[in-house]
């Protein structure tokens, strides 16, 4: 189990952190992937192998940002999340090899659990603008509702939770992307034909599909990434920073109503999201974190723990 506390532990024994660690173990698991599942001539398989070499440099770098000034301590904990778009662009390089063969078996899934297809019959049977708006509108506020709450940490000197906000969120995106490239799911976006009626000409409505079409990464459906990564960084956020948690709350129940209504998740998704979020809050005891008070402190400003003299027996 991790805690705040016990990253801090971490840190001091070794120059990587968990965020380190993290980012080793899935660019290792994506470099094997994609020489698993890859064509030969797939566009961009080269680039993909280079990125991933200098990701473990960066990586291996970390630690030396972190020991300097402000602008590397900020690099040095946060290139992760800095990375996280690319991160997720490449996995359609390997998932797209493969087709999408289990489509079919999550839609058998989704018919059993809901008695119809719900990413399909939802907007098409509730048009309603004002409630596209807000669906379109959370699912937009992704990336602000995972980089808000470690940043709002860091930046108020909370470092400790900020780490472990930001681990707790990467783990939960990680083993999303990791289940893609070995089960993917083009999702219903591709599957069914897309809507047209007053929900979808809404202007975030709109927005989202550009955006989708821009940089969307084909067979990233099963699990929600999306759900899990929201759900994880606004529990963190509601835990460390109450105010901060309780403004993304809406928008992040929003996001996991969203992602079936706009048809770009089955259902099944956002259950199996909700697990992988589950899954990682248990393994981080959120209910047994304790964020200390020095821990609001720089790290480098913190005051040396040497032993009292009535530890130590001496006068």
């Amino acid at each position: 189990m991790v805690s705040a506390t016990g990253m801090a532990a971490v840190t001091q024994r070794s120059p990587l952190i968990p965020l380190d660690i993290a980012m080793l173990a899935y660019t290792a698991i994506t470099t094997v992937a994609a020489l698993l599942f890859a064509r030969d001539d797939a566009p961009g398989l080269g680039w993909f192998l280079v990125a991933n070499s200098l990701t473990v440099l960066v990586v291996f770098l970390a630690p030396r940002a972190r020991a300097g000034g402000p602008v590397g301590r900020f690099v040095g904990d946060f290139y992760p999340l800095l990375l996280l778009a690319g991160t997720y662009s490449a996995v359609g390089l390997v998932t797209r090899p493969h087709g999408h063969p289990h489509d079919l078996a999550i839609q058998q899934l989704e018919q059993w659990l809901f008695g119809s297809q719900l990413s399909y019959r939802w907007i098409r049977e509730m048009p309603n603008s004002v409630w596209s708006w807000y669906m379109h509108l959370s699912y937009l506020a992704y990336y602000p509702i995972l980089s808000l709450p470690p940043l709002v940490l860091w930046l108020s000197g909370r470092r400790d939770a900020a780490r472990t906000t930001m681990f707790g969120t990467l783990a939960a995106l990680y083993a999303c992307y990791v289940a893609f490239m070995f089960f993917p799911v083009a999702g219903p976006r591709y599957a069914f034909p897309l809507a047209d009626n007053a929900a979808t000409h809404v202007w975030p409505a709109r927005a989202t599909q550009w955006l989708l079409n821009w940089g969307d990464s084909w067979g990233a459906a099963f699990p929600s990434s999306h759900v899990a990564g929201a759900v994880v960084a606004t529990v963190c956020a509601i835990r460390f920073s109450r105010a901060l948690g309780l403004v993304l709350l809406p928008w992040t129940i929003g996001l996991v109503f969203g992602v079936v209504y706009g048809q770009f998740h089955y259902a099944v998704d956002v259950l199996a999201g909700l697990a992988v979020a589950a899954g990682v809050l248990v393994a981080l005891r959120v209910e047994s974190w304790r964020v200390r008070p020095l821990e609001t402190q720089p790290y480098r400003d913190r005051p040396p723990a040497h032993p009292s003299p009535a530890e130590t027996g001496s006068r």
